[in-house]
């Protein structure tokens, strides 16, 4: 039977910080189930770095989820992975975020977190699984990092045990390998 891999979002995430990962999970023969507040069509968003001292966000490709937060299993899944965008900061607020999230920390499977995902993290009413650890994610986010009660590292992407983090989509290729060799374990 082939793994599963669950990809936590909503409306807004960043196109490419789930595309590519969704892709990559497929091309390594797993299944990749794409869970959102409701099931739906989804609207991703596309940010870019165009001279403005944050990002630009334009209308993205639209990507359906196959299920909604409340149908989510988390037993059911090896490895967990979130996408940033904008879509953490509302996914964050759905009360089966810290049922599922916790699951795989519990129980030490493989996490991905890139970008505005530590939002999500900090859902989660038990720090412990972030005390003393460290991570990255997108640079406004350090003070998000910091209250979980990791370290903040501009190392990009960043392993520490089940936690593979990420700084923005550029670090896709390199956060994908590192995610994907915790999945094989």
């Amino acid at each position: 039977m082939s793994k599963r891999i669950l990809i936590l979002t909503g409306d807004a995430v960043e196109a490419l910080e789930v595309y590519y990962p969704y892709y990559r999970i497929l091309e390594e023969g797993y299944e990749a189930v794409i869970a959102s507040p409701m099931r739906k069509v989804l609207r991703t968003v596309v940010h870019d770095f165009e001279g403005l001292e944050t990002y630009t966000e334009k209308p993205g490709y639209q990507l359906g989820s196959h299920l909604s937060f409340s149908e989510v299993i988390p037993e059911d899944y090896h490895g967990l992975f979130i996408p940033g965008g904008r879509a953490p900061e509302y996914i964050r607020l759905d009360r089966h975020i810290p049922r599922i999230v916790s699951h795989f920390f519990e129980m030490n499977k493989p996490v991905g977190a890139i970008c505005h995902a530590v939002l999500v993290l900090n859902a989660l009413k038990n720090k412990r699984y972030f005390t003393g650890r460290t991570m990255t994610a997108y640079p406004a986010c350090r003070f998000d990092v910091e209250n979980l009660g990791a370290f903040y590292t501009n190392q990009t992407p960043y392993v520490d045990g089940n936690l593979v983090s990420g700084q923005l989509w550029p670090d896709l290729p390199g956060f994908m390998r590192e995610f994907l060799k915790l999945v094989r374990r």
